[in-house]
């Protein structure tokens, strides 16, 4: 194989490799060169991606700690603080779906692990293809059953997250899994190997072994009918050894014992070595020779680039370095001293105490950075072509309902949330199926809420306003429960960035991002990005997952989405009449892509002052205990948004007739209030007594608001257009998404 074939094999362009010989003053050996591969892929180096991200902010008042570590940190109060990030298994996922999906939750818990924090909670954001296929089928049970057999056996709780089925996903689904954890405020670590040269490298967790060898590089390809083939770079996880490497990495750090701290995930040894070093301005040596390995015959590049599970690496000053293999050896984890800090700057391997390929650290920190050419996609003109007065008015709003209600991508997530043990460690309040999950911090009165939220088809028809989009729709879940939005960790999914039109969408809904999280105050302290998600059918949609996490100073003041009472008076807060925006609330919506199989139109650019405004009352409201009941409007509209409602408390809902009246003739008007999705909208109740005072409390807020009906009975009824029982809309909604062929309308009742 000629050296062009071998460097183009491990994913270097000739750029990189010539950049590599400027670097470097010679021509790097094999393990040299696949160091470079790995961390110059997109998935470690963030080529081409990291120009975008400084656009996001990522300061503020709460933050203890934005990118550039493990996990963000914001501080909750009391000395509390949170550790949160989000990242991607995606094409690991695609051709191995359970060990794929089970490792990526293994290693999202590890980074939280290394910032000392304890994992608390778990969440996932999902994309599949449709439910017809019998691939997509397999991709997701699968894919469920790896995040639940994780997840549940580690003991660390689900308590949140999203799924939505589109051909866009189809051979390429997304597996974004974040974790939430918990540390005192003065107790962050950092991965820095800064405490002087002669301090030692530990290695500690499970057995080293040949699983994952340039997963980082195959992460950052185009799938192909080839990439089955690649099950090797797939990492196979064990969760016992996980619980047993959370509980070893306190305890180390309880006691004193280590200087720095960090995971082994992508690039495994390799990665985590240079990065440490870097940051702290040292050289690390590693001996291949003294890591303890699972396989026989492993080549020193092999050790260190293997992406092995349930792994941590330790700085340790030399007198400690016996007490934290006796701590290792307590939780029955392998562990060895298999390095050294140095001033030389370099991560240097040695075979047997013999160097056999060394790079500085920086070199391996400073992938190249592209700026790619800009292009909006030849499909956007076509895709925004809408002309609502086009679309059919609804003939029975009754099969409408129902059939929105039963749609894979709106019905209710109950089958796949009940695999997943979202209760373990006693601190849930709001369990999955609301707007966010809540959890209790023990001992005290505070809480922290969270949410995954993103509309790929939104992003589809407009990158920027979709981007701006997940930002509010977050921002609205959070405050809906009655949590303080803090901040966001992220999940960047996309197509091949080398491609003009795709590195559009990029660029755009980063910029769209970024608008929302300064108008909104909600910095971005983490993040994650893939990219190369695409097939020989295409790239899927912009698909830029949000995590946002919120607090509470008094999590028993919160509130959740299901009626609470018969009698009390149904108000839609927000929904300013028309749209004084650009786009359309019928476009790129749930009931056009459900009812008339179509994704197109330009959606409503979000009013971010709005939003911010709205929410922010919500969440004031359910803090002065004057609502316990919200739900925003988003995926469905407003109707949706009721049904949900009902359904979620057992209680019927009768819309005003006075509200139908009001459009009796503009029947297209109607089909906008009921079915359109416009942002910056939320349902409330309040029992008839408080009437006065929602008023009051609205009074002085440029929200519009409506009373558009009552709760109570069995039944849910918008005269002259629905009459259905719960049980009606129960049978449609409450679908099982694993039922083999399950049809993508549903039934209708």
């Amino acid at each position: 194989m000629s050296i062009q074939e071998t460097y183009a094999s491990l994913g270097l362009s000739d750029y990189e490799y010539d950049r590599i010989l400027e670097l470097m003053g010679r021509a790097p050996n094999y393990l040299e060169l696949s160091l470079f591969s790995v961390m110059w892929s997109e998935h470690c180096g963030y080529k081409n991606s990291r120009p975008l991200l400084r656009r996001f902010p990522n300061t503020g008042p709460r933050v203890l700690q934005g990118p550039g570590e493990n996990a963000g940190v914001i501080e909750v109060g009391e000395g509390w603080a949170l550790a949160f990030k989000m990242e991607s298994h995606n094409h690991p996922s695609a051709v191995e779906p359970y060990e794929g999906a089970a490792t990526g939750v293994g290693g999202i818990i590890r980074d939280v692990i290394a910032m000392g924090a304890r994992p608390v909670a778990l969440l996932n954001a999902l994309r599949f293809g449709p439910l017809d296929d019998e691939r997509n089928r397999y991709l997701f049970r699968e894919v469920v059953r790896g995040i639940g057999g994780y997840g549940n056996a580690i003991g660390v709780p689900t308590v949140g997250g999203e799924v939505e089925f589109s051909p866009a996903y189809s051979g390429n689904p997304l597996v974004n899994a974040m974790c939430v954890g918990i540390i005192r405020a003065d107790e962050v670590v950092r991965a820095k190997a800064e405490a002087g040269e002669g301090n030692l490298v530990v290695l500690f967790g499970a057995k080293t072994g040949r699983d994952g060898i340039h997963g980082a590089t195959f992460a950052s390809d185009e799938l192909t009918e080839e990439s089955e083939a690649k099950r090797s770079n797939v990492q196979v996880g064990d969760p016992f050894a996980g619980k047993m490497l959370i509980e070893c990495s306190l305890r180390l750090l309880e006691r004193n014992l280590l200087v720095a701290l960090q995971d082994l995930g992508a690039a495994g040894i390799a990665s985590s070595a240079s990065e440490m070093a870097a940051r702290g301005e040292v050289g690390i040596e590693i001996d291949a020779e003294k890591v303890p390995l699972r396989e026989e015959g492993m080549e020193a590049w092999e050790v260190v680039i293997s992406e092995s599970q349930e792994r941590m690496l330790a700085v340790v000053e030399p007198e400690k370095a016996d007490e934290v293999l006796k701590v290792c050896e307590r939780y029955e984890l392998d562990a060895a001293v298999v390095g050294r800090v140095t001033s030389h700057g370099e991560l240097r391997v040695l075979d047997n105490g013999e160097p056999i390929g060394s790079v500085p650290a920086q070199y391996l920190a400073d992938a190249p950075v592209y700026e790619r050419e800009v292009q909006r996609p030849s499909y956007l003109d076509e895709a925004q072509r809408f002309d609502p007065d086009d679309l059919p008015l609804p003939d029975d709003y009754n099969e409408v309902l129902l059939r929105m209600l039963a749609h894979p991508s709106l019905c209710s997530r109950a089958s796949v949330y009940e695999q997943y043990d979202s209760e373990v460690g006693s601190d849930t309040v709001v369990r999955p199926g609301a707007d966010a999950a809540v959890m209790r911090i023990k001992g005290t009165k505070l809480g922290f809420a969270v949410t995954a939220d993103v509309s790929g088809r939104h992003c589809y028809l407009d990158p920027r306003g979709g981007g701006a989009a997940a930002v509010a729709e977050a921002y609205r879940n959070l405050s809906c429960v009655g949590a303080e939005p803090v901040a966001i960790t992220d999940c960047l999914n996309f197509g091949s960035p080398e491609k003009p039109d795709g590195y559009y969408g990029l660029s755009e809904c980063v910029d769209g991002m970024a608008e929302a999280c300064e108008v909104l105050g909600t910095p971005v302290v983490s993040g994650n990005v893939s990219l190369f998600n695409e097939t020989e059918r295409g790239a899927i949609y912009p698909t830029p997952a949000v995590g946002m996490v919120g607090v509470f100073e008094d999590v028993s003041r919160h509130a959740t989405p299901g009626f609470k009472r018969e009698g009390d008076m149904v108000v839609v807060l927000g929904g300013i009449p028309r749209w004084p925006r650009e786009g359309h609330p019928l476009s790129g919506s749930s009931y056009l892509e459900v009812i008339e199989g179509k994704v197109a139109g330009r959606p409503i650019v979000p009013d971010l002052a709005a939003e911010k405004e709205a929410a922010d009352l919500v969440r004031t409201m359910i803090r002065s205990g004057l609502i316990d009941t919200a739900h925003d409007v988003s995926e469905g509209g407003t109707l949706v948004a009721f049904a949900e409602m009902a359904l979620a408390g057992g209680i019927g809902f009768d819309f005003a007739a006075r509200e139908i009246e009001r459009f009796a003739d503009d029947k297209r008007h109607l089909q906008e209030i009921l079915l359109g999705e416009k942002g910056a909208t939320f349902v409330v109740t309040v029992p008839q007594n408080r009437w006065p005072e929602l008023q009051e409390a609205l009074s002085g807020a440029n929200i519009g608001y409506d009373d558009t009906g009552y709760t109570g009975g069995d039944r849910f009824v918008v005269p002259g257009l629905i009459d259905l029982s719960l049980e009606d809309l129960r049978r449609a909604r409450e679908r099982d998404l694993f039922e083999q062929h399950a049809p993508e309308g549903g039934h209708l009742g």
